[in-house]
Order: C-alpha cells, then structure tokens, then sequence
C-alpha cells in the first residue's frame, strides 16, 4: 500500500480523503494558497505544501505547482478529490510521467468521459439513449441561435469540460440564447480553464438520478445503487438522497447494468458516476460521466457501507475489487443536504466572512439511525469569497425515508452558524414541504416552489403553539436568574408571574405556567396545556426541549422581551409580556424600514465585472445593469421597473461590500 499521498485539492473534500488515509495508516500531504494558511485540511495533514496565491488559477488548478509537491514532499500517488484538476487527463499524464499514482481513472477515460460532447457521442455508439442535442463546437451567439431554434426551446447550454453548475445556462428564447451563451463562456473559461460550449435540448419535469460505479484494473465494473439529486438551484445540486424514491428495481438495475458497460467501453478504473434524466415514465437518458468522486457520495457510503475514498486508493494502488455485485446492499435510507455559504434571503448569493460560531450537529451511528458532517471549516475561520460557496455536508441515515427525513430536520435544527449568510433555513423549509416529503420531486422544485426566492418558512399553528409554549417556559427560567439574589432565592423565585402573553408571528397566546423541579406546564385558555422539559439555561445558544414528549431544537438568541427563535427554517421574534405590558405595547408604533427603492445595492461581497448603463439612461424592466462576480460565478442584476439612471457610484474592477450602493436612480 502507498505510504504517502498528496490531496490535490481543499476544504471539506481534502479532509474528507485524510480520514481515511489516516484509517489505512497512509501519511497525507496538503496543498494550500495564500487564502487557506490557516484552513482545516491545512492542520489535519501530516504536511502541508504551499501553492500559491488565493486564485485557483494561481495555485490549485495550475498543474507545475502540484507536480512540484509532490516531487518535494515525496508523495507516492494524488488524490485530486473533486472539481480543480480531478478530471483533467493532462495532470493524470503529469503524474503519470513521474510515476507517481492518479487515483482515479486512466487519462484517457478522463479525456472520452470527461469532455461532454465526446462522452456522449461514446455513449449514443455504446447504445445509451441520450437527449437530443448539438455536440459540435459552437463558434458564437449567431450559431448558437441557429443551433437552439433547430433542437427547439427551452434548451440547455453548457460548458464541455464543466461541473458544479458552473457554465449552464437554461435559455427559453433567442436573447436568453445569446445572453447565456456568452456568460457560459466567460465562467467555463475562469472555472476550468475551457470556454467550449455545447447546447442541448432541455427535458422539462425531469428528475436527476446517478448511478455510481467502482470498477478495478482486472475488468470488474460494479454499480453501487443511485442518488436521487433533483433537488437543485441553479443547476447545483442542494439536496441528495439514496435511494431513489422513484425508481423501482426493474429500473435501478437496468440503469446500473448501462452505467457499467459504459464505464467498461471507456477502460474505466475507480469511483465514478455516470448521471441520467429520467421522465415520469421511468424513462431514462444519459446525460454525462464524472470521472471523479462525486460530492454526494456519503449517501451512497450510508446505504452500501462501503468507504468509497479507500476503494479508489485501493484501485489505484492495483488491487482488485474483493466485492462482488450480489454484495453490494442497499440498507435503509440516506439524506445529504449541501450548506452553501449563501444567503436565502437575498436570492441565495454568495456570503463571505468570519464563522463567529459554527457548531455542527454531533457525529453518531447506531443500528437505528447515523447523522455524519463532512467538512473543511471550523469556528473563527474565514470563508473566501475566490472558492466554491459549499462549506459543509450534513448527511443522515435512517431504516427508510421517513426517518432520515426526520433526522435531518433535528440535526439541522441542531447546527449552528453564525457570522455569514447560510442556507440552513431553507434546506430545514424544504425537509418539512408536503411535496419533497411525498417523494414527487422533479429538478423544477425549488422554481416552482419558491419563485419569489426563500422570504423564510412559515410555521403551521400547531408548531406555533408549541413554540410558543417553549418561549414562555424558557422566558420563566430567564426571569428568575434576572431577579435571583444571593441567600433570597425562595423569596424572589415567588415573584416571578404566572400568567404571561406570547406574541410571535402575529399571533398572542395568553399562557399560564405551572412549574415543578421537573418542568413547567404551559396552559392555554383555548387549547389543551402543553408539558416542556428542558435543561436548557439561560445564555445556550441552543435549546432542546421536550414539548409533550416530541422533541423540539431552537436556536436562541436574546432580544427585549424574549428571544429571538430558529427553528424548521423559521427565523421568529417572540416576545413575552405580562398582561398588562402587553396592552402598552399593543399601542406602540411600528419602525418602518430606510426606502432603498431608488437604489442599487450590491446584494454580495464581490467584484463589479461590468456597468451596463451609464448616468441619464433610461432603463426598462428586466434589463441589465451590471454584473457582479462572486464565487466564479457571475450575477447579472436587473432594473426591477422603468427608470432614470440619476448616478452610477461603481466601476469595472471594483471589489464591493454587501448593500454597497453601486447606483441611484431618478
């Protein structure tokens, strides 16, 4: 076995990879830039190599600097995790070159598998039913057009040597064609180094399920079940699971029966993944390989127990796989939801700072249920604005559906992060939406869904109540510490009210408590009374209590007069009152937010890739302003009704700061 491997990568992957280096007893070696000196992959290898500065094309996708490295630190073979170099053949041949070992696939099924418009020309050959579409080089807008009208709209287009959403572009009519082609260009070219585009037809009310495949260099070719991804936005995925709940057997085994013989037809080695769309009928159409470890393979690791990153360095290093299909299980049921550092309520664009608190849930696994957190970030740590928006995998398993579901929804409530924007809220929103917990899921769901974005979620009355059944326990509990005195407790704890007034979402709940040592039982006048118990103390900022036995997680934080309150994607402002402070406040006027309805703001931090108008235009709905780049990817913000430029206060080239003005109008 190798002695010492190289991860030619960062964050949650590249610790990812040295756990189980570590397992095998295999020293690791990290690469870092300017921006990562500090980063968690950086202190958990055994040495660690720095590559250059913050920009992936100055340090992790520029091939010399990984190659030198490895010859420094002596690393027997690279594991380039995914996305940077993981599926450029050039860096297998590098490697190649100095005998050191790729762990992954041979160059040259990275280079048929890789490529898009090559992997499927192989595949339609090979019989694989593919969607329609242009594979051939595009040279510009004009061809693009023409090629769109010819397949017919809607139409996809995308970066040939892509990955991640990054370069796709879903366009419905010719200038959404010409538009998309251009900015699938540009960020195709500052992703991976590659500005070819292809175009095909776009399948409406598909679903996203992939098949992963392991296959050795003693021809066995195996396929380890699928991932249901149709949870997506913006053609990133946020949500995976495994299974299915779509599929029946029939199908799960003629489509891992087709992702193997593809693989086989390329001379494929490692782990990979060979992606479908599949319509209502169960019909299914090849639409790419991954010749790489895919970022959703905990799933796949729940349901098989098999560790994916040790196959792969076992493959590299010669040795035949010691499964057989018929071993392969499929054992209850897996959840992974992606935490991106974004911010839901502002369109889901990228945020970037300081973790002033990250605190994810506890890792366990039990025979009934498993909760697992890959991750390459720690609290006090910095999240970039120049890599991938993506800080954390949280991954549940339970016997079925249902019950990883439910424990996703505990362990999201359960994780802390504070200090940036983050998309916790919204993924807690979609565990609890009637149709993903029905398993009616297309990759249309979050459009459909959410088509004015994420504004929050909005608990049902029964959750209300018991919330706010909890607020007024825990508000008792705050209340005594307030007035507690030295050598007096038993006196002040007697003064502390009864009877109190919850107000939270817009709704008042008149409440009384009745506590003992073991909890407190919080009375409605209209409803049966609620039991909470708890340890929580006043200062936690989580709480988990028991609301007539059920669980329920909060996130706590103090405000006047209560808590501010998170939980199932709600963000609440509860307010406790004794009866008489709530008739007063009822009479208190409300503060009314700053008008910045003739402004422009710059909703993220990044950079101002173009200004589009200039002072005195005149600019029409929907148009284009300017485009501000953050996270490779470039945001195009639009006029949201007629107007008159008035000042334009941001240039090309300008680094800007969340609700920077960049202009105003008349």
């Amino acid at each position: 076995m190798f002695k010492k491997i190289l991860i030619a990568n960062r964050g949650e992957i590249a610790c990812r990879v040295i756990k189980t280096a570590q397992r095998m007893g295999i020293a690791t070696v990290a690469v870092y830039s300017d921006a990562d000196r500090g980063a968690l992959h950086v202190r958990m290898a055994d040495e660690a190599v720095h590559i250059g500065p913050a920009p992936a094309n100055q340090s992790y996708i520029v091939i010399d600097k990984i190659i030198e490295a490895v010859k420094a630190t002596g690393a027997e073979a690279v594991h380039p995790g995914y996305g940077f170099l993981s599926e450029n053949s050039r860096f297998a041949d590098a490697l190649a070159e100095i005998g050191v070992a790729f762990i992954g696939p041979p160059a040259g099924a990275i280079e048929k598998m890789g490529d898009k418009i090559t992997s499927k020309k192989i595949a339609a050959e090979a019989g694989v039913s593919t969607v329609p579409g242009y594979m051939g080089l595009i040279a510009d807008g004009d061809e693009a057009v023409k090629i769109s009208g010819e397949i017919g709209y809607p139409v996809m287009i995308k970066a040939s040597a892509g990955g991640g959403g990054k370069g796709m572009r879903i366009a419905w009519d010719e200038s959404e064609v010409r538009e998309g082609f251009q900015s699938s260009k540009n960020e195709a070219a500052a992703s991976f180094g590659d500005d070819r585009i292809f175009i095909e037809k776009f399948v409406t009310q598909p679903r996203h399920i992939e098949i992963q495949v392991l296959a050795d260099s003693h021809g066995n070719t195996l396929y380890l079940h699928e991932r249901e991804c149709s949870i997506q936005r913006r053609n990133q995925k946020v949500i995976e699971e495994a299974p299915s709940p779509f599929l029946d057997a029939e199908t799960r085994k003629a489509m891992g029966e087709q992702a193997c013989a593809l693989a086989a037809a390329v001379g494929y080695t490692s782990a990979g993944t060979v992606e479908f769309i599949v319509d209502g009928d169960r019909n299914f159409y090849f639409l790419e390989m991954n010749t790489r470890l895919q970022v959703e393979h905990p799933v796949t690791e729940l349901i098989t127990g098999i560790d994916l990153v040790e196959q792969m360095i076992r493959v590299a290093h010669g040795e035949a796989l010691n499964l057989r299909q018929e071993d392969i299980a499929l054992n209850g049921w897996a959840m992974e939801c992606r935490l991106y550092a974004e911010d839901p309520y502002r369109g889901f664009l990228p945020s970037i700072g300081r973790l002033t608190r990250y605190r994810p849930p506890a890792e366990v696994a039990t025979a009934t249920h498993a909760v697992r957190n890959d991750t390459g970030v720690f609290e006090g740590g910095e999240i970039s604005m120049y890599y991938d928006p993506m800080i954390a995998k949280l991954c549940t398993w339970g016997r079925d559906r249902a019950a990883a579901i439910e424990g996703m929804r505990v362990a999201l409530d359960s994780f802390e992060v504070e200090g940036i924007g983050h998309n916790l809220p919204f993924l807690s929103a979609v565990m609890d939406h009637p149709k993903f917990v029905s398993g009616k899921i297309t990759t249309a769901f979050i459009a459909e869904e959410y088509p004015e974005g994420f504004e929050g979620a909005t608990l049902p009355e029964a959750e209300l109540r018991r919330v706010a059944a909890a607020a007024a326990a825990m508000y008792r509990v705050t209340e005594i510490r307030r007035t507690r005195v030295s050598g007096r407790m038993d006196n002040h704890e007697r003064k502390i009210g009864t009877d109190w007034v919850v107000d939270l979402a817009g709704q008042h709940y008149d409440v009384s408590i009745d506590a003992d040592k073991a909890g407190a039982t919080v009375n409605f006048p209209d409803a049966p009374a609620m039991r909470i118990e708890s340890d929580w103390t006043p200062g936690d900022a989580l709480a988990r209590l028991k609301v007539d036995g059920a669980p329920l997680v909060l996130k706590v934080g103090k405000i006047t007069n209560g808590f501010r309150l998170r939980t199932r994607g709600a963000d609440i402002a509860v307010r406790l009152y004794s009866p008489r402070q709530a008739e007063l406040a009822a009479l208190m006027p409300k503060k009314l937010p700053p008008d910045t309805s003739k402004m422009l703001l710059c909703p993220m931090p990044g950079l101002i890739v173009a200004v589009n108008v200039a002072e005195g235009d005149e600019v029409q709905e929907g148009q284009a302003l300017c485009t501000v780049e953050a996270m490779k990817m470039e945001n195009i913000l639009r006029a949201e009704r007629r107007g008159v430029v008035a000042k334009v206060n941001a240039s090309a080239g300008d680094n800007l700061a969340v609700d920077d003005v960049i202009m105003e109008f008349e």
